[in-house]
């Protein structure tokens, strides 16, 4: 089972999951690269759908960031 982490604490190859718009399935990905620092720190995310953007994220429990559990690197 994967640990709940901080997005302070994110690393590139994390995972990321975002609740879906009213109706639709929530959306997972990989962080490819942490960006900004502190209360700005934002990602540059590869979606399941291959497509890449950034994720700012919200203190509305949008967004989960855990380790994945085949990362076997501290």
């Amino acid at each position: 089972m994967s640990d709940i982490v901080t997005t302070t604490a994110a690393r590139v190859g994390d995972a990321v999951e975002v609740k879906g718009l009213p109706g639709k399935p929530a959306k997972r990905g990989q962080i490819v690269e942490v960006l900004g620092a502190d209360e700005h720190v934002h990602f540059r995310v590869r979606w399941e759908d291959e497509h890449e953007s950034l994720l700012f994220p919200t203190t509305e429990g949008g967004t989960l960031v855990h380790r994945p559990a085949h990362n076997s690197n501290p």
